[in-house]
């Protein structure tokens, strides 16, 4: 007993150092701006501010680097007022003592679906794990993402993350302020995920709103469970689900999970009694794939360095497509269905 609550701890230790490694340095690249005559006059702290959307600790941060915010090439303080013509730069340059030494670079094989200074998306295969924890210290995401930044300092700023067994898109952020904009975003529910899942069983409704409280199962690390608002750890969950197909009592949905709870849609088909395909936690084994059938297919979110409107769509892998072709199920006519919602 004494033995497993050591490894519990270890467990919790190491996850909570690595996510506190991916927050606390995340820092912001160089930026340079030229100042039209629609910002002139501002104070750099509102320009900032308000139109950029800088927290106040990535501006508290960038102020007291070295030539952290230069005008024309010269260093200023918050208090400068802008002039049209203005070359606004900001630079909080990522440090090798900032990075985490629980993420070493791994050569591993991660599609990279979409890069650019701001935001790096990959298809993660099922199987690899999102961050370092117990048991998997280099066979990750981050170490995938570390090896292929490797010309570089690189922080892991991981902007979702999916199950270890869940296929598709996951976003990471390249700087502080894609970061917090990315962050803004999912608060908002402006990053619109769409998953696409086989259950068990069949929806009672073609479209349906899962809506109830989870918290992690009391002597448990990874279950959850449902509960109500009253209870200790409860948190809401929300999930919007479709059925695309289904036939001799097995579902293909496209789910949409409003909030982004640890395990929340498999939870979720489970409590209407459909749970997923494969799913060894919340259902039972199946020889048609194994590990639960859940793909993040598709991601929309606003780009973080211009708001431009962003859809990225990760391939279905290889077991998924078996399974479908196993139940019958055209992977294209579920593509073109998912289009048209």
């Amino acid at each position: 007993m004494i033995c497993s609550l050591c490894v519990r701890f270890l467990f919790l230790l190491i996850h909570r150092i690595v996510l506190n490694y991916a927050g606390k340095y995340d820092i912001m690249f160089n930026m340079k701006i030229i100042i039209t005559s629609a910002d002139a006059g501002k104070s750099i702290f509102t320009y900032a501010r308000q139109d950029l959307g800088f927290s106040s600790a990535i501006l508290k941060r960038v102020k007291f680097r070295d030539n952290g915010i230069l005008v024309n090439g010269v260093r200023v303080t918050v208090r400068y007022i802008l002039r049209e013509g203005d070359v606004l730069q900001f630079a909080d340059e990522d440090k090798e003592d900032e990075v985490s030494p629980y993420i070493t670079p791994a050569d591993l094989p991660l599609p990279i679906l979409y890069e650019d200074e701001w935001i790096t998306a990959v298809n993660k295969p099922a199987g690899m794990p999102s961050h370092p924890s117990l048991g998997h210290r280099d066979d990750t995401v981050a170490n995938a993402l570390a090896f292929h930044y490797s010309d570089r300092v690189y922080v892991f700023r991981p902007v979702n993350r999916l199950d270890r067994d869940t296929s598709g898109i996951m976003l990471t952020a390249g700087t502080k302020l894609s970061a917090y904009r990315m962050f803004l975003a999912m608060r908002s529910n402006v990053i619109r995920k769409t998953y696409l899942a086989v259950t068990e069983g069949i929806p009672p409704e073609e479209n349906g709103i899962i809506i109830a409280y989870m918290r992690r199962v009391p002597g448990s690390i990874m279950e959850r469970e449902i509960c109500t608002e009253q209870d200790d750890g409860a948190m809401r969950s929300e999930t919007h689900y479709k059925v695309l197909w289904h036939d001799s009592g097995r579902s293909v949905l496209l789910v949409r999970p409003v909030t982004g709870r640890t395990h929340q849609i498999r939870l979720h088909m489970k409590s209407i009694g459909c749970p997923l395909i494969g799913d060894t936690l919340y259902g039972r084994e199946s020889g048609l794939i194994f590990r639960h059938a859940l793909h993040a297919w598709r991601t929309a979110f606003p780009h973080p360095g211009d708001n431009r409107a962003m859809t990225l769509c990760a391939p279905l892998p290889a077991d998924f497509l078996s399974l479908l072709d196993e139940l019958g199920v055209s992977a294209s006519a579920l593509e073109e269905k998912e289009l048209s919602e």
